[in-house]
């Protein structure tokens, strides 16, 4: 039986996944190969308020998905598109909020091994889970995603600039 990208975006969760190992590179990498790197203060500070706001923002999108009833996870096939709370200003608040958490680790902890690494986790995010589930949405909400693609960012906004 060949795979139905309407029934579900992707078979495995690549997302958490993707997230999980890299945040393993990063301490392995740190633990043997450190970049030897104090940081100051106002960097450090910033960094843990960076891991707030990207805890902050999964938290806040789980809790609007949950409130929605749709299915979080993301292999399954999404139940209501979602389009409320942190949706309403980018479409893909969790892996935002997880590439936002990594940059503030690496800084919080002098661990600049977790900067590349937050955006080389974003990057096959979008390549292997984010593309395929913007079809599913597409197939399964036709208009309904496409009008709301047109107002919300892949990512985020910038001043300027078209669509994220």
């Amino acid at each position: 039986m060949a795979f139905d990208l309407k029934l579900r975006p992707n078979a495995i969760p690549w997302p958490p996944l993707i997230y999980a190992i890299a945040c393993v590179c990063g301490v392995l990498l740190e633990r043997f190969v450190p970049t030897g790197v104090l940081l100051p203060r106002w960097l450090v500070l910033g960094g843990r308020a960076l891991m707030a706001l990207g805890l902050g923002l999964d938290f806040w999108a789980m809790a609007t998905m949950f409130l929605a009833r749709t299915n979080i996870f993301p292999h399954r096939a999404a139940r209501r598109l979602v389009t409320t709370g942190p949706f309403a200003f980018t479409r893909n608040p969790i892996y935002l909020g997880n590439t936002v958490l990594m940059l503030g680790i690496g800084l919080a902890w002098d661990a600049l091994w977790f900067l590349p690494l937050a955006f080389s986790a974003a990057f096959l995010v979008e390549r292997l889970a984010i593309r395929r589930e913007e079809a599913h949405l597409d197939l399964r909400f036709g208009p309904e995603w496409a009008s709301y693609a047109t107002k919300s960012p892949r990512w985020l906004k910038w001043p300027g600039r078209g669509r994220g």
